[in-house]
């Protein structure tokens, strides 16, 4: 039965990636995002206010800049332990917000400073599109492989009770007295 579980394991790992190239592609999406960071530098959404700009632009500026060291942060720390399925899902959540941030103020950026560099940015932001594809189908097989595990896990343990059900119980052994004992 044992041979059964290491087939289950082994035809449960065949979906995911090996670490190195998860790696490889997480280091990629980094590289990415951080060429974002000397664009987002030119921003200046304060003067915006003069064109009349609403002040928002100012708090989502700031905004996109932390949520840009977030999802590097968080793209790091699955680089270092890629079998962690809440790490998987937290970079791509904060993948997917950065993208979200970086589409409304690129729009304020193409209104209030220069449609050029509203494109520059978006255009690094869309460069990013294979490794957030990599990272949700990344995702969904390691979720896929856990759950797999679980369901080994799980048949063998009631496989194991089971046995253990059949077998007939124990004989209870009583300790004998000491001698000069008295009751």
């Amino acid at each position: 039965m044992t041979g059964l579980v290491c087939v289950g394991l082994a035809c449960a790992q065949a979906g995911l990636p090996p670490e190195w190239e998860t790696r490889k592609q997480l280091a990629a999406l980094v590289s990415t995002a951080n060429r974002l960071q000397p664009v987002l530098g030119e921003l200046n959404p304060e003067a915006w206010k003069e064109n009349g700009a609403p002040g928002a632009y100012v708090q989502q500026w700031q905004n996109t800049r932390k949520a840009l060291g977030y999802l590097q942060t968080s793209a790091e720390r699955l680089a270092r332990d890629p079998n962690r399925l809440s790490l998987a899902m937290d970079t791509y959540f904060r993948l997917q917000g950065l993208e979200q941030l970086l589409n409304s103020l690129a729009a304020g950026v193409r209104r209030y400073q220069n449609p050029a560099v509203a494109d520059l940015l978006m255009g690094i932001a869309n460069e990013n599109s294979a490794n957030r594809d990599f990272l949700e189908q990344y995702m969904k097989d390691l979720a896929a492989t856990h759950e797999s595990e679980l369901h080994v896990m799980d048949t063998e343990a009631q496989r194991c009770r089971s046995i253990l059900s059949k077998q007939p119980p124990a004989a209870k052994k009583t300790a004998a007295a000491p001698k000069g004992a008295k009751d």
